[in-house]
């Protein structure tokens, strides 16, 4: 069974509640064309706006992990964006420095560490029981043995 519109705006209400984001209007999407995420968030900080989008292809017992992992990019955004301007301060606007490209990719895995612990400890938090989605770890299963 594919996922719904509903289930995204059911998961969005309680998670934004939860995660204190009621001050924001936040739309979301159900992308069915072909994409290689499972979800995304755009953010309009100015206006307090944003879109929550999710793919399709999500399983519907992984659909709150993802819902949760976004909003989290959105609670921790403005800390997001603080240090990749400081990067930018440090390293200038060039993206084809070696030093400023390793201190953005290693900020941007310590985010997504975060996000994803984040996430993990939410929904266990919330009495969820079911095993977490190990997307990435079966993608490098699969290559290793080349499926």
């Amino acid at each position: 069974m594919s996922i719904s519109e509903e289930q995204i705006g059911v998961l969005l209400k309680k998670w934004q509640k939860t995660l204190r984001l009621r001050d924001w209007d936040i739309k979301h999407v159900l992308v069915t064309e072909e994409w290689r995420k499972s979800g995304d968030i755009k953010i309009d900080r100015d206006n307090q706006m944003a879109a929550l989008m999710v793919h399709e292809s999500v399983p519907e017992e992984q659909l709150e992990e993802v819902v949760v992992h976004e909003l989290l990019h959105l609670r921790l955004y403005g800390m997001d964006q603080m240090i990749e301007a400081n990067i930018d301060i440090i390293f200038g606007s060039s993206g084809s420095d070696p030093k400023k490209e390793f201190a953005m990719n290693t900020f941007f895995i310590e985010l997504e560490s975060t996000v994803e612990n984040l996430t993990k400890a939410l929904l266990t938090a919330a009495g969820r029981e079911k095993e977490f989605w190990f997307k990435r770890v079966d993608k490098q299963i699969g290559e290793e043995l080349k499926q």
